[in-house]
């Protein structure tokens, strides 16, 4: 059979992976020999793998040219409903506005050295926050700005919010909750010093290039320790890449030594950077996310942290409308504790259990 190097969009169920897929701290993720499947694809997606050597056993299986252009979002029937709302328009001009403000502080820390000014980057996000009902509104909202390519402002101003959100859902104190915003939104501080060819690449990363991109969270935390910033701040720009079984990076240290505000906000960072749009593809569903941090999660994250984080985000899905894998439409009526990413579907006058129908999957939330 003969082999192709393609792009991961070109990836279709059937293909045979040729070659071992590692991701950057080289950790094995899909061995050679694995036969695509929607499940392996979501998982390429998951790890921002971008190119993949394959062979074709089945001539319907042969991947189509790459498109040069920029992905082009689709309208969805749900976010049109949300966009239309006095409180999206009001949250999502926020939202822009905190990240231009964010942007410019955070370009004079890096580049003029000056201060940081905590309490007024905290109450700028903890502004936006206001024009949101709850916790759950929030997401709402989020999920419906998916169309934005985030750069590393508004990644880092959506992390914080996230962050913040679930820090009110683990019951932390006010001061514990300033403090874990603060740590979202400085998270990926050491990115801005990265070389412009490198952070904003579309493409695969190179070897020496992936080898840069590692050296951010390290960045960070010289830049923060600098300003002598809030040690759990400084922590978590080093350890927001690390893990729980110790197969992260910089350092690959395991659960006992990772600062307990960094491991909330890497899950918000995950789940945020993955639901997101990029320029090399569109977000993926959130549902496909979820599974993710349900077949992995506990191994790799804090888990009173993941599992607090999947039962309540999970109920901001209930009653929207989603398109299935075999192009049904229905909306969620109930979600099923023990299989959070398979929720029970209601179509027409019919109740799909995907907790019982392995072969279908939410493909898209409307």
């Amino acid at each position: 059979m003969k082999k192709f190097r393609i792009l991961t969009n070109q990836a279709v169920p059937g293909m045979v992976i040729e070659e071992d897929v590692y991701t950057t701290a080289n950790q094995l993720i899909i061995p050679a020999g694995t036969t695509v499947s929607n499940k392996v694809i979501t998982r390429l997606k998951f790890y921002s793998i971008h190119q993949i050597t394959v062979s074709i056993k089945d001539e319907a299986a042969k991947p189509s040219a790459p498109t040069p252009t920029p992905w082009t979002p689709k309208q969805e029937m749900y976010s049109e409903k949300v966009k239309k709302t006095r409180e999206f328009k009001a949250f999502s001009s926020a939202v822009e506005r905190s990240a231009d403000r964010f942007h410019n502080q955070i370009s004079a820390i890096v580049n003029k050295d000056a201060p940081i000014d905590e309490d007024a980057l905290v109450a700028d996000v903890s502004s936006i926050l206001m024009y949101a009902r709850n916790g759950m509104h929030v997401f709402d909202m989020l999920h419906s700005m998916r169309d934005f390519d985030d750069e590393t402002y508004l990644h880092s101003v959506n992390v914080a919010m996230i962050s913040n959100v679930l820090g009110r859902w683990l019951r932390f104190t006010r001061r514990d909750l300033d403090t874990l915003t603060l740590c979202g939104l400085l998270h990926d501080i050491g990115k801005l010093t990265m070389p412009p060819e490198v952070i904003k690449k579309p493409e695969k990363l190179t070897d020496p290039e992936y080898d840069i991109m590692m050296t951010h969270p390290l960045r960070g935390y010289n830049i923060l320790r600098a300003q002598k910033a809030n040690i759990h701040v400084q922590m978590t720009a080093i350890m927001h890449h690390e893990r729980c079984d110790g197969s992260g990076y910089p350092m690959g240290i395991k659960a006992d030594q990772i600062d307990r505000f960094a491991k909330i906000v890497m899950v918000a960072d995950v789940y945020e950077a993955m639901t997101a749009a990029r320029v090399y593809r569109g977000p993926l569903c959130p549902f496909e996310v979820i599974s993710i941090f349900e077949s992995e999660g506990l191994a790799k994250y804090d888990t009173r942290t993941v599992m607090t984080f999947l039962e309540h985000v999970n109920q901001t899905y209930l009653h929207n409308n989603v398109r299935l894998n075999d192009k049904s439409e229905g909306v969620i009526v109930m979600m099923n504790p023990t299989s959070l990413s398979r929720p029970v579907i209601q179509i027409g006058k019919e109740f799909v259990d995907l907790s019982r129908e392995h072969n279908l999957y939410i493909e898209a939330i409307l």
